[in-house]
C-alpha cells in the first residue's frame, strides 16, 4: 500500500511576528503538514521561529531543514528541542545535516571541521538525540554515502536531493534510494523518503525560476529542468509528477520554499 503524501513549507525570512503568524496559519489551512526552518547565519533562527509557529497553530508539525549539527553541543540542543516539543504539544520533528558553508563557521567563530569530521559529529549528535528524544522523528538530509548510511540506519525520514554524486547515473534518484535501501536493510519499509523541491513555477506559469537550483550546480538550464528537485508544468501536471515519484521511487514527502505557497497549494489540493 502506498504511503500518504506529506508536504512541507520552508520559511527562511519574515518581517514581523504578524507576518509569520499569517503565513503559517495560511499554510496550515492550505494543507501543508510540516513547517520547516533552515539553519543558516543571515536567516531566521530556527528554534525561536518554530516556537512562535507552534504557539499560533494547532495541527501543522514543526521541523528544521536542517540544523547544522556542528553548530551545537548535544545536551544544549536537546534542552531546546525538549522545550519546543512540549510547546508544540508533540508536533516536533528534528532535522539534521552536517553543515557545509565554511563562511558561516568562520562568522560564528567556530572551527570548520573536515567533511569526515562533520559526518562523524552528525552521527554523534543523532545517537544522542535518539536516546534523549526516542519518540521524536528524526530527518537526516544529505547525498553522500556516509551521511545516507547514517540516515538509513538511524533516522526516520531521509532527506534526498536527487543530485548525481558520480556524474554517471541516468537516474540518480534511483541510485541514491537503492543505496539507502541496502544500508537500511529491514528498516527500509518503515522509512519516509523526502525530496527537497528547489524550483516551482509561479502562478500562471509552467517553467520555474532556476536561481535557487543554480546555487548548488553549474549545470545548464536544460539539465536543471530535468532534475527531480525541479517541477514544471501546471499544478495538475506537477501533481502527476509527484504521483509518479511516489509510485516509481517511494518518495512521499516533499518540501518547498515559502515563496511557492500559492501555486504549490494547488498541487496539494490535486493530490488529496
Amino acid at each position: 500500500m502506498a504511503k500518504d503524501f506529506r508536504f512541507g513549507l520552508s520559511v527562511r525570512f519574515f518581517k514581523s511576528r504578524a507576518a509569520l503568524e499569517q503565513k503559517v496559519k495560511r499554510a496550515e489551512d492550505l494543507g501543508f503538514d510540516i513547517l520547516t526552518v533552515p539553519d543558516h547565519l543571515g536567516a531566521v533562527a530556527p528554534i525561536p521561529a518554530l516556537t512562535a509557529v507552534a504557539l499560533c497553530t494547532s495541527r501543522i508539525r514543526v521541523s528544521m531543514y536542517v540544523l547544522n549539527a556542528a553548530f551545537y553541543k548535544p545536551a544544549l540542543l536537546s534542552r531546546d528541542l525538549e522545550a519546543l516539543d512540549v510547546l508544540s504539544e508533540g508536533r516536533l520533528e528534528i532535522g539534521l545535516g552536517t553543515g557545509y558553508v565554511k563562511e558561516e563557521f568562520e562568522a560564528a567563530e567556530l572551527p570548520y571541521p573536515s567533511a569526515g569530521a562533520r559526518v562523524d559529529y552528525l552521527q554523534h549528535m543523532t545517537t544522542y538525540l535518539k536516546e534523549h528524544h526516542p519518540k521524536v522523528p528524526i530527518l537526516i538530509a544529505g547525498n553522500g554515502d556516509r551521511v545516507l548510511t547514517i540516515a538509513a540506519q538511524h533516522a526516520d525520514i531521509i532527506g534526498l536531493t536527487g543530485a548525481n554524486v558520480r556524474g554517471t547515473d541516468d537516474d540518480p534518484l534511483t541510485e541514491r534510494i537503492d543505496f539507502v535501501r541496502n544500508a537500511a536493510a529491514d528498516r527500509f519499509d518503515s522509512l519516509e523518503l523526502n525530496l527537497a523541491i528547489t524550483a516551482v513555477p509561479a502562478e500562471g506559469e509552467t517553467v520555474p525560476d532556476l536561481s535557487m537550483t543554480r546555487r548548488y550546480t553549474q549545470a545548464s538550464d536544460q539539465e536543471l529542468l530535468a532534475m527531480h528537485s525541479v517541477l514544471t508544468g501546471s499544478p495538475r501536471e506537477m501533481a502527476d509528477t509527484l504521483s509518479e515519484y511516489r509510485e516509481k521511487y517511494g518518495v512521499t514527502s516533499f518540501t518547498v520554499q515559502d515563496n511557492h505557497i500559492d501555486n504549490f497549494a494547488k498541487v496539494i489540493a490535486a493530490l488529496r
